[in-house]
Order: structure tokens, then sequence, then C-alpha cells
């Protein structure tokens, strides 16, 4: 075994001078035609080779485009036509009219004119009315006052006609008593057009309303014209 694993360092197979001597010489001159081949086969070859990139750099740009051809030119703005007057015939002529007649001679004072009314005013108006104008009529009344309160200046009218109130029998008979208050409304001509109840007694208000509207006041004058007043009336029940 050991012989086996070393027998070609003792033995080797290969031996150094067995080739033959042509084998150099050979060896070289095939290299060398190889590189002559790589070489000179391309320096000859120049119509094939391609042209540097370097050689670019001086060739001229090419010239611009030509500029675009301008636009045609705007059609011209058609010329207004001037408007055509339009002529009003009520318009007032602008030359005189070539026959002018005269106008007629005023009528001296004292002379009438031909179809005029009898007893007219020398230029009146034709078609006025014969005795002038009707008066106008007169303004109408101002509104009536409203009514003003007793107090100050205004003061409780005197009391001319006096009704006493009727006792109702269902208050005597529940024994019922005292006074209500009543708020009066008195006209120009001195008579209660309004009253209303400010402190009832339930069973005495309405013969208390009863009494008082038929009672009588002289007018209160306010500068010396009559006007409406308010003022406060009392009622007293009193059992017999």
């Amino acid at each position: 075994m050991p012989r086996d694993m070393f027998g070609d360092v003792v033995d080797p197979s290969i031996k150094v001078g067995s080739k033959k001597w042509y084998t150099v010489p050979l060896s070289i001159a095939v290299h060398v035609l190889v590189f002559a081949a790589i070489i000179i086969i391309p320096l000859v070859a120049t119509d094939v080779l391609p042209t540097p990139p370097s050689m670019m750099a001086f060739v001229a740009a090419p010239p611009p485009p030509p500029p675009p051809p301008p636009p045609p030119p705007a059609p011209a703005a058609p010329t207004p036509k001037a408007p055509t007057p339009v002529v009003n015939p009520n318009a007032a002529p602008i030359e005189a009219p070539k026959e002018i007649k005269p106008e007629p001679a005023a009528p001296a004072v004292g002379e009438g004119v031909p179809g005029g009314v009898e007893g007219g005013v020398p230029g009146g108006v034709v078609g006025g009315v014969v005795g002038g104008l009707p008066e106008a009529p007169p303004p109408p009344p101002p509104p009536p006052q409203a009514p003003v309160r007793v107090g100050g200046q205004i003061k409780p009218p005197n009391k001319i006609k006096d009704v006493r109130p009727v006792y109702p029998p269902i208050a005597q008979s529940a024994r019922v008593s005292g006074v209500v208050i009543i708020e009066a409304t008195i006209g120009t001509d001195g008579r209660v057009k309004d009253a209303k109840v400010l402190r009832s007694i339930p069973l005495l208000d309405q013969a208390a309303l009863d009494a008082v509207k038929q009672w009588q006041y002289s007018p209160t004058l306010l500068n010396g014209v009559p006007v409406s007043v308010i003022m406060t009336v009392t009622v007293n029940f009193t059992l017999q």
C-alpha cells in the first residue's frame, strides 16, 4: 500500500525531454501569428472602423426650424351705420312755416266777443261758468276731542239732575249695604255717556249703574269749548 501511494513520485510517468525539439518553436510562431492578426488586421480595415464619437463635437448644430407663418389679418370690423333719425310728428318744427297767419286782435275793453256769454268778463276763459266758479265747500268739522280726566285746571262739573238708586229687594233681604264706586264719562251736553264699576258689590252694582246713567251735569268748558270728561262717582246703599 505505501508503495502504491508514492509510486508516481518514485517512478513518474511523465519524463522531462520526452517531446520533440520543434514543439517550442512551433508554439512561438503560432502565438506570433495570432497577435499579428489581432493587431494588423484592424489597422488595415480602416473603412470598417466606427467613427470616434469625439468628432461629433466639431460638427455644426443643425439650423433652427423656420418661424411659423404670421396669422392671417383679422377681418375689418363693419362700419356702424348712422342711426336713422325718427321724426316725431308732434315735435315742434325746426324751421318756421312759410305761411304764418296773424293772430286775431284782442277785443278792446267793453267790446264783446262773437259767441260770448252775456255778463262775462273781457279776456275770460272759453267755456267758463257764468258768475264764476262756485265757492269751495266749508272744511269738515274737527274730530271730537277725547275725554279728559277731571283734576288740576279741569274742575268736576255740577250735578243738575240726581236720581236715587232703587234698592234691590234681594239685597235688602240679605242685609247687604255699602258704597259702589263708578267711573262715569260725561259728554259735552252734560249727560252720562258711559259708566263702569270700579269697586263692586255684586248685589248692588246694576242698581248703581242704572241710577248714574240718569244723572245730568252742567257742560265742562276747556278754553271756552265744551269737552267730555271722565270722573269718579259713588253710590251709597244704606238699610232703613
